[in-house]
């Protein structure tokens, strides 16, 4: 059996919660779980102290026995220093801008650099 630490949803509509659960990896994201580790609500400020609750001595027997958290899970535990934080790889080369948009993009930061100057310029005289 794999198990996984991951997000169930919760709340109302356009008002999420979520419950940090440790499931069995085939149960549904909603469906069973074995236990609640914590939980996240996404409608707290990002230093608000109880917009991600753990309890982390669970968290580590789970982990001890071998559960894998989902992406976000990780980046929480890592936020907690529960396990080392996930490193995320760069924007791919894929959906980066094409050619032509980077040179508007650099048009564009040209014209702003030349109306910064020319306005520090007009400040000094």
């Amino acid at each position: 059996m794999s198990v996984m630490i991951r997000l169930t949803r919760g709340g109302a509509k356009k008002r999420p919660f979520y419950s940090i659960v440790v499931a069995d990896k085939r149960s549904p994201r909603d469906g069973r779980f074995i236990e609640k580790v914590g939980t996240y609500n996404p409608m707290l400020e990002k230093d608000h102290p109880e917009r991600v609750t753990l309890k982390e001595e669970r968290i580590r027997h789970w982990l001890g026995v071998g559960a894998q958290p989902t992406d976000r899970v990780a980046k929480f535990l890592g936020q907690a220093g529960i396990i080392e934080a996930p490193k995320y790889r760069e924007t791919p080369k894929k959906s980066a801008p094409k050619a032509k948009a980077q040179e508007r993009m650099r048009e564009e930061q040209a014209r702003r650099e030349a109306a910064e100057q020319a306005a520090a310029a007009g400040a000094e005289g």
